[in-house]
């Protein structure tokens, strides 16, 4: 009886406390903090602005006809990656998750760094950087977190939660592409703009509005591009965003005859955007569509589907 009663816990005994986590298991949880944060961020921002993230995908060199749909599934793949992450359950998935964005990411910018060398990279908000050496390093840290993260956490378990969470990510990235679809599409301009001392108005007939800075090589393309179309009963109104002084200079040697309004202010407030060369094509002041991939082919078919140019 005696070793009976000692092979049995009595009621009033207590378990043995748990034991206090490991090292390992600490710098786990804090690389996936750092990870998930960045990644969540992101996600969302893309999310919730899919046609700011295009633009950027443009500049960064993704075609146009791409670049929407690009933008929408890199902030579900952001955002679901940094939600795994952030959870123990499923943090060593997260981790393989992004850091196989990551990995695709570095390869696409290795690819294209001839191209893209200097130029500014603003796919995590909260981190500004231009595409250089540094760049790598930065991306290869946040590689090395997935690892720590992943190695060091115990292994995931439960699919179903895991699907679970993705389509609720597809759900609010679906929610919110319908909501900023309408707002891009009810966008309507002012009534009218300053064109030199006059007013011009800007909801009678079809209008493009071309936003360019002087001194940007890709704004100089564009408007050449722009002053090669066959237009048909197209007026074009340039604003230029930066250096004004130098704005007529750049339409003269551009060749894009266009007056120039200087109510920069009043229309960013109405057209957001991030970068340029930029362009806004407008029917009687409603916003029919907008550009910021000036590919000769792609913008030539987008505005003859308008019917803007022959």
């Amino acid at each position: 009886m005696k070793n009976m009663d000692d092979s049995i816990t009595q009621p009033h005994e207590r378990a043995p406390a748990p034991a206090p986590p490991g090292w390992k298991t600490i710098a786990s949880a804090i690389a996936a903090i750092l990870l998930g944060l960045l990644f969540v961020v992101a996600g969302v921002w893309k999310i919730t602005d899919p046609y700011g993230a295009a633009q950027r995908l443009v500049e960064a060199r993704l075609p146009g006809d791409l670049s929407l749909l690009a933008a929408c599934l890199l902030g579900v793949a952001e955002t679901f990656a940094g939600v795994l992450i952030f959870m123990p359950r499923f943090r060593r998935w997260g981790a393989w998750l992004t850091g196989l964005l990551l990995i695709a990411f570095l390869i696409y910018i290795g690819v294209n760094y001839s191209v893209l060398r200097g130029e500014e990279c603003n796919c995590f908000p909260l981190i500004r950087r231009a595409v250089g050496p540094a760049f790598f390093i930065g991306d290869v840290v946040m590689l090395m977190l997935a690892v720590v993260a992943g190695l060091w956490a115990r292994p995931s378990k439960g699919l179903r939660c895991v699907v679970l969470v993705l389509l609720a990510v597809g759900v609010f990235a679906a929610i919110s592409y319908g909501v900023n679809a309408r707002l891009e599409a009810s966008v309507r301009a002012p009534v009218s703009v300053q064109v030199g001392g006059k007013p011009f108005p800007l909801r009678q007939g079809r209008v493009l509005i071309y936003f360019f800075d002087p001194e940007c090589l890709h704004c100089r393309d564009g408007a050449r591009e722009l002053a090669r179309m066959p237009w048909r009963d197209v007026k074009i109104v340039a604003v230029a965003t930066e250096q004004p002084q130098f704005a007529q200079d750049f339409l003269d040697r551009t060749g894009l005859r266009a007056p120039l309004s200087d109510d920069v202010a009043l229309l960013r407030n109405t057209f957001s955007f991030v970068n340029t060369p930029y362009a806004v094509a407008l029917e009687r002041g409603r916003q029919r569509e907008a550009f910021s991939d000036f590919e000769p082919g792609r913008l030539r078919k987008q505005l003859r589907r308008l019917g803007f140019i022959e």
